[in-house]
């Protein structure tokens, strides 16, 4: 595939960029979102006077902006972050969707699942503190998550009177460890959520500084959109046979995809069963269609009446990923009872869901120093560990770090239906390059963990 098929719509105006912000209690993860939905006119006025009658009553002289995406009454009263608050905001130049997630170590299944459809993550630290080792447990989920660009945004740069050098070492340190980790782009900039610095207007106070503004790199940095370059996935949700007069002899296959173009007369395989046939047609929409890309939800017919239905994955002859029943990957337990070697659950991977049994869980992951914990028999809430799992039917399961769509799943308890496990397919962290390497030093050889 050359030609790219992105639709006039998704110009950079209209381009959606999901990211999510962490970081250690009291860095001021809060104060910063308020801060930039009050900045760039997103806050409603009925909500500005909430949230200053609540500064109020609480016998604070200014409206605390950290209100605006602290509901809980927990929250309010610990002046704290407990669970993941979304938002939805807008300006000329994007669209967004943002996670703010919690910082204790105890809600670190919270970051989770905030930042596991996040493109970005914004991750605070506290100019007075430095780089401390929520910090570095934030940067690992962050990497785990293949999250592709990563924010760092030193605040509270006016308690130490926006001083560079202190900026400089902070920045310098986050973006060798982060880099040791394999994520792909760091950005550093030094703000002030209480005071605006840097978040939506430039600092009149740290003119060393000649780089974007909080909202100006969201604004600006690139959005993975480039579907040519995906492999293509298809996971069927439904079988469409009405077997009206008007349609006695229709057949297709309705879903979202996953990633990828799928383009009638192409050549796909119907997978675990690996089947191959033509895709006669695309309807989207109610019209019938020559293309089809991720995320459209479209129907798609066949040219040959083979067994299709719900959990089956369409995928191109020549790029189908491989069918298995032995999953290896990494996980997070989100679940309050543990997950134990030889425990029966079912895992549901896209629109299929499988009995399956937890073979082995070779070992734990310490995310403060990268260490590894081997054979700890089972994980609890919020640890992160590689787990071996058998199915009782193959899955057509890709890599996490290839698409993070088809190569994540769940583990469920079949007995009542709760989430148990968040699990990525694969390696854990991404491969380093021998730079990054080299500026992180020998920590990533010393924890045995993927790299």
């Amino acid at each position: 595939m050359t030609a790219s098929v992105q639709p006039a719509e998704q110009s950079a105006a209209t381009t959606l960029l999901r990211f999510a912000t962490a970081g250690s209690v009291d860095d001021g993860k809060s104060t910063l979102v308020g801060r930039l939905l009050h900045d760039s006119k997103s806050v409603l006025t009925d909500q500005l006077e909430a949230v200053a009658l609540a500064s109020t009553n609480r016998g604070q002289e200014a409206p605390d902006l950290a209100l605006l995406t602290d509901g809980l009454r927990a929250e309010r009263e610990q002046g704290i972050t407990i669970d993941v608050a979304y938002r939805y905001f807008a300006t000329p130049r994007r669209r967004f969707i943002l996670a703010d997630t919690p910082g204790h170590v105890q809600y670190t299944r919270n970051m989770v699942t905030g930042a596991s459809t996040a493109e970005l993550a914004v991750v605070l630290v506290d100019a007075r503190n430095g780089v401390v080792e929520q910090t570095r447990r934030h940067a690992a989920v962050a990497a785990l998550l293949r999250v592709p660009h990563v924010v760092l945004a030193v605040n509270k740069m006016d308690l130490v009177e926006y001083a560079e050098p202190v900026f400089a070492a902070i920045a310098e340190e986050f973006t060798a460890y982060a880099a040791s980790l394999g994520v792909p782009e760091i950005t550093a900039i030094p703000i002030s959520a209480l005071a605006g610095d840097n978040v939506v207007e430039p600092s009149a106070h740290m003119d060393w500084y000649g780089g974007p503004t909080v909202l100006e790199h969201l604004e600006t940095v690139p959005v993975s959109h480039d579907l040519t370059e995906c492999h293509a996935r298809f996971p069927v949700q439904y079988v469409i046979r009405p077997q009206t007069a008007e349609h006695p002899d229709y057949r297709g296959y309705a879903g979202q995809i996953a990633a990828g173009v799928f383009r009638v007369g192409e050549t796909v395989s119907v997978l675990p069963s690996g089947r191959t046939t033509t895709i006669e047609g695309i309807d989207a929409l109610g019209e019938s269609v020559g293309v089809a890309w991720a995320p459209q939800s479209v129907t798609i017919r066949l040219a040959d009446d083979i067994d299709v239905s719900r959990g089956d994955l369409l995928a191109p002859a020549d790029d189908a990923p491989a069918v298995t029943q032995d999953v290896e990957a990494t996980v997070c337990h989100v679940a309050d009872r543990p997950l134990a070697v030889g425990q029966r659950v079912l895992l549901k991977h896209t629109t299929r869901t499988v009995k399956a049994i937890v073979k082995d869980i070779p070992s734990r992951l310490t995310l403060d120093d990268l260490s590894q914990h081997p054979a700890p028999g089972q994980l609890v809430a919020n640890d992160i560990g590689r787990v071996v799992v058998r199915t009782a039917e193959p899955l057509a399961l890709d890599a996490y770090a290839a698409s993070r769509r088809t190569g994540s799943f769940l583990l469920i308890d079949p007995a009542d239906g709760t989430t148990l496990t968040a699990g990525m397919a694969g390696a854990s962290f991404a491969a380093v390059t021998a730079g990054a390497a080299e500026a992180a030093g020998t920590a990533a050889d010393d924890a045995e963990w993927d790299f």
